[in-house]
């Protein structure tokens, strides 16, 4: 039968409520073996607090002549009706699904005989009049005539009831130095990067303390912590420290504060953990913990096999124009493990093998999301399933589509929604993390285009020399199994791989495009082969020898002099390996060099070949 979902309702108003059962009295013929009928139902005026829960005992007797079996082929279950597989509010944490409501207790009822179900009903929280069906259902098979049941349900407040008066309640003095604090903002759970990489974090701290908050600071914690790796805490000092343009933070307002660290240095699973000194002073007992990924970097990476055929990844061969596949979005509580996409054009929703599952009007939306082996979706005939992943293909290039569920101004406070991307969008699980991703599928070159690397304004020629090595980056992941494999993807949009923003960033940022057409195909190579391209922030004078950060020896990626960030006593900023960006844009700015010269300063003995037209 399957199962079924609905998280797109929200109530925020206290009540409980009345349940009053109906048996159905009109019994169908039994259909492949399979009837019931009633033989427990509740009693009637049953009360429950707002949010409570409530289990409700169910019977039913097995009048067919097919034994019900708990698991296995045709199970038993109890499921939403009138319509079938509609979404309930009274759905609780102990549901199966968004749909199948309860499962048979016994592991197999006999014809004849009686078998029960316990259904857990969690009370909603908006007030008025309600009713609910349920029904039985083998799976797959049937749904089982003479086992519909009614709840009707009245939802009201409870009355208050009369209380003594009690004495205030202590309060514990704040600490004598009137110092306290609450985290309450987090730009993210957990952080994954490359070994080494710049990690830009936001946080959001409330001040519980008696007295106003002048001058901050970040702080490493000199206080160990456990974590599945240990992690020099103060190596991962933060490298940059934007605070709050408030005077003071007030008694119970809230600081907003951005800052930067570096990713430990290899590989492994993190908790990093930071203090807030505010006027010198460390707040007692308060620390920020980050948890951080160290997923495979470029060290790595060059390692990866390569996976397309050998003309493809020669330079001296013209080849078609890649497609890329980019993670954009996990489904999670962000979008409330659903999503909603349209697209600006006339689309078809398709499944992994090819099959049409809709065709749909501009701006059409359809909401989907996977559950337990199937992937469920409604495009305004109900809800519809299958065990293949979703693809949302536009009919005309160049389309634009919509995660209409996903704002990254109401989820991670930025200026931008940012939830829009060029053609094909695409719904699937992964079994290797246990996730399902939306990926973005484009040419590489279009990829580009939303590129959150750079800005409009700075230099033609660093923009130019960025996103060629970008492009190269792109390629080089493209050509082999790298980190992203096992999820169906090329690389995901975030700074451990290159930030990526989709079209709304290509229109804020025209010039971005502009360097992409004007550098069209080109890639960096080495002896014939895609070279692989590391850059980050800035350095503190000089780059870094490969060998240095991820050991081994890569004869383009040696160590060399960055005069300009010494000059302005920079600090390394990143992993130091490859070009960095301030000295780059500084050789453009003020050196006068082309993005080719620039691209052969950083990267030694390669060559740049135009791979495709």
């Amino acid at each position: 039968m399957g199962t079924f979902f609905n998280r797109y309702f929200k109530f925020f108003v206290s009540v409980s409520f009345l349940f009053f059962f109906c048996a159905s009295t009109v019994f169908a013929a039994p259909l492949k073996g399979f009837e019931a009928s009633v033989v427990t139902i509740p009693k009637a005026d049953l009360v429950m607090e707002p949010g409570s829960t409530q289990i409700i005992s169910l019977s039913f007797k097995n009048i067919g002549t097919t034994t019900w079996k708990k698991t296995g082929k045709s199970y038993v279950s109890l499921y939403t009706f009138a319509p079938k597989y509609r979404a309930s509010i009274f759905r609780s944490d102990k549901w199966s699904d968004y749909t199948q409501a309860a499962l048979l207790k016994e592991t197999s009822v006999a014809p004849n005989k009686t078998g029960s179900l316990d259904l857990v009903l969690k009370a909603p929280i908006a007030e008025g009049d309600y009713k609910e069906t349920f029904k039985l259902a083998a799976e797959d098979t049937t749904w089982i005539p003479g086992s519909e049941i009614t709840i009707q349900v009245k939802v009201q407040k409870p009355k208050p009831k009369k209380t003594e008066p009690v004495p205030e309640a202590v309060v514990s003095p704040a600490p004598k130095s009137g110092l306290s604090a609450m985290l309450l903002l987090r730009s993210a759970k957990t952080v994954v990067a490359e070994a080494g990489q710049s990690v830009p974090y936001r946080i959001g701290i409330k001040n519980t303390g008696t007295v106003a908050w002048n001058a901050r600071e970040i702080r490493a914690s000199n206080v160990a912590i456990a974590s599945v790796n240990s992690v020099n805490l103060a190596a991962a000092t933060p490298t940059n420290v934007t605070m709050s343009s408030k005077d003071s933070v007030t008694p119970g307002a809230l600081d907003l504060i951005d800052f930067t660290f570096n990713a430990p240095a290899s590989k492994g699973l993190y908790t990093i953990r930071y203090q807030l000194a505010v006027d010198k002073v460390l707040i007692p007992d308060f620390f920020i913990d980050i948890p951080v990924e160290v997923t495979t970097g470029s060290g790595e990476a060059l390692e990866s096999p390569i996976v397309v055929s050998p003309n493809e990844i020669q330079s001296s061969q013209t080849i078609l124009e890649p497609t890329l596949r980019i993670g954009v979005l996990i489904v999670d509580q962000e979008t409330d493990w659903n999503v909603e996409i349209s697209c600006n054009t006339a689309w078809k929703l398709i499944d992994g093998e090819g099959g049409l599952l809709g065709e749909l009007e501009k701006n059409q939306m359809v909401r989907a999301f996977y559950k337990n082996q199937r992937y469920y979706f409604n495009r305004g005939k109900g809800i519809e399933q299958t065990h293949q992943y979703l693809r949302f293909v536009p009919n005309e290039k160049e389309a634009i589509c919509k995660i209409e569920n996903f704002d990254q101004r109401k989820t991670r406070r930025a200026a931008y929604p940012d939830n829009e991307f060029r053609d094909v969008l695409e719904l699937r699980y992964n079994k290797a993390k246990d996730r399902t991703w939306v990926i973005n599928e484009l040419p590489i070159e279009e990829y580009l285009y939303g590129l959150g690397e750079t800005s409009n304004i700075s230099h033609p020629e660093f923009k130019k020399a960025l996103i060629v090595t970008a492009r190269t980056y792109g390629i080089y992941n493209w050509e082999r199994a790298t980190k992203h494999a096992s999820e169906y993807f090329h690389m995901n949009n975030s700074g451990d791989d290159q930030v990526y923003k989709g079209y709304g960033y290509e229109v804020r940022n025209p010039n971005i495009r502009l360097a992409t057409e004007e550098t069209r195909g080109v890639t960096v190579n080495y002896q014939n082969a895609t070279a692989i391209t590391p850059y980050f922030s800035r350095s503190d004078g000089r780059t870094r020898d490969w060998s240095e950060v991820w050991g081994g020896s890569v004869p383009w990626a040696k160590s060399v002099s960055a005069p300009c960030d010494a000059r302005k006593g920079r600090q390394l900023w990143g992993h130091g390996v490859g070009m960095s960006a301030t000295e780059a844009l500084c050789m453009a700015e003020e050196g006068g060099k082309n993005w080719k010269e620039i691209l052969h300063y950083f990267y030694q003995s390669i060559d740049l070949q135009k791979r495709w037209e």
